[in-house]
């Protein structure tokens, strides 16, 4: 065997590993940080602040008495509250009997013995962090790409192989191929005009340039460029890269992104045989198009076989700053479009409508972690937002060991007058910890074996 072979793959497994951790870690942390600065403001004591599990490597304690920890295993993270058992919240009933002796303001301070308006509050606030934590991402995101400047601008140009191109950096394009451009904020505007160009490997552009209006030639609008390779996809598979361009498909040349994208979808799974330009060189790739279950604007699916590749605009427009109001709010919808859109696929699968393999788990996150951090820094940050949506969700879920189960608990304390009974409350703790347990396992083979 030859032992230098392995770097290559040991490096991008490395890479992979510590992409993980990073952004589990910068989840957990957000996500414990809500429960704990909760539960500090409704006057609940916090005793140990973990980031990670098992054997600890650094800690200290704060003024306040609460440890701050980093642990062996960064699978995870959990606050230990005053009269806790275990990283769940389960009740330590001899120590609750001892803080009980000392005084009513000491019981106070315990998880259990606060007022159910605090034990709500604190269990939220984790979930809460984690939507909040995704707003701002998004919206930073958004805020820093700015909008693009109406009308089309040209920002900078993707160079393409043997085509024309007579645009220039900061040409307004006023029409192409005689059709007006639309202004972006006119809803379904862009997508009628697209379908009302010719399809043709180059057009006529109408542009302003320094005052003056001028006809100039350049190629289709989307030509087969890759701007993003998906996470885990064939695409991803073979290494084809963002800023490649597809020129062939088995043979026959394409100038258009729809074409790619009739082969794939025609392909019925057939290995493909690419011809790609990438920075003036040559290549030639095969792949095999996978099936894809895809969300749909009305809350359905759909089954596509793709490649898992984004393409675009042959250019970049040009942009101008986006208001910080602006912005937050495409945080907000980007956030609600992800739990619309999570909810939506976990009822598909449960109605047998869209396969189960869509459930990731440790090691397909650690996958999609790793590529999306080779891509960028804004790709990866991106996909911390992605994942701390879904954390946030996934913990309301009325599942007893998840903050949502404790919310349930909660509900019925409320509407009952009094707690479900302690032993109640360990079977229901063990039959939350086991249906975790087997989601685990199932996510876990779906990532061997799908």
């Amino acid at each position: 065997m030859d032992v230098l072979s392995l770097i290559p793959q040991f490096g991008n497994l490395l890479w992979t590993i510590v992409a993980f951790v990073i952004a589990l870690s910068v989840i957990v942390a957000v996500h414990e940080y809500g429960h704990y600065i909760v539960g500090r403001w409704s006057g609940i004591h916090a005793e140990v602040f973990s980031i990670g599990f098992g054997p600890v490597l650094w800690s200290r304690v704060d003024k306040r008495g609460t440890r701050w920890q980093i642990a062996l295993l960064p699978f995870g993270g959990y606050v230990k509250f005053l009269g806790d058992a275990n990283a769940a919240s389960g009740k330590d009933e001899k120590a609750i009997e001892g803080i009980a002796t000392q005084s009513p303001e000491e019981l106070r301070r315990t998880m259990h013995g606060a007022p159910l308006w605090a034990r709500a509050a604190t269990v939220a606030a984790g979930p809460v962090f984690n939507f909040v934590m995704s707003i701002l991402v998004f919206g930073l995101i958004f805020w820093s790409q700015g909008v693009s400047k109406e009308p089309l601008t040209v920002g900078s140009l993707q160079p393409l192989p043997g085509t024309v191109q007579e645009l220039r950096e900061g040409d307004v394009i006023t029409a192409i191929a005689g059709v007006p451009t639309p202004d972006y904020d006119e809803e379904g505007a862009w997508q009628d005009f697209i379908e009302a160009l010719p399809v043709e490997p180059v057009l006529d552009y109408t542009v302003i340039r320094d005052g003056e209006t001028l006809d100039v030639q350049a190629p289709w609008m989307f030509p087969p460029l890759i701007r993003q390779v998906a996470p885990r996809s064939a695409a991803m598979d073979i290494q084809l890269k963002q800023g490649d361009v597809i020129t062939a498909v088995n043979g026959e040349p394409i100038f258009a992104f729809e074409q790619l994208k009739d082969f794939v979808e025609g392909s019925d799974g057939r290995v493909l045989l690419l011809d790609v330009w990438r920075e003036g060189s040559e290549l030639e790739f095969a792949l095999a198009p996978r099936r894809t279950d895809e969300p749909q604007p009305d809350g359905g699916f759909v089954t596509h076989w793709r490649i898992g590749i984004i393409g675009g605009m042959m250019l970049e427009p040009a942009t101008e700053p986006a208001g910080i109001l602006d912005s937050l709010t495409g945080g907000v919808r980007q956030t609600g479009r992800i739990i619309e859109g999570s909810l939506s696929g976990i009822w598909h699968m449960v109605t047998g409508a869209i396969s189960t393999c869509n459930i990731s788990g440790p090691i397909g996150i650690a996958e999609t972690s790793g590529a999306m951090a080779s891509q960028g820094a804004q790709n990866f940050i991106f996909f911390i937002a992605v994942l701390s949506t879904a954390v946030g969700l996934l913990n309301l879920f009325p599942i007893p060991a998840l903050d949502g189960g404790h919310l349930v608990f909660y509900a019925y304390e409320a509407i009952a007058g009094k707690p479900p009974s302690d032993g109640a409350l360990r079977v229901l703790m063990g039959v939350g910890i086991t249906l975790i347990l087997t989601l685990m396992l199932f996510s876990v083979s779906n990532d061997l074996f799908c």
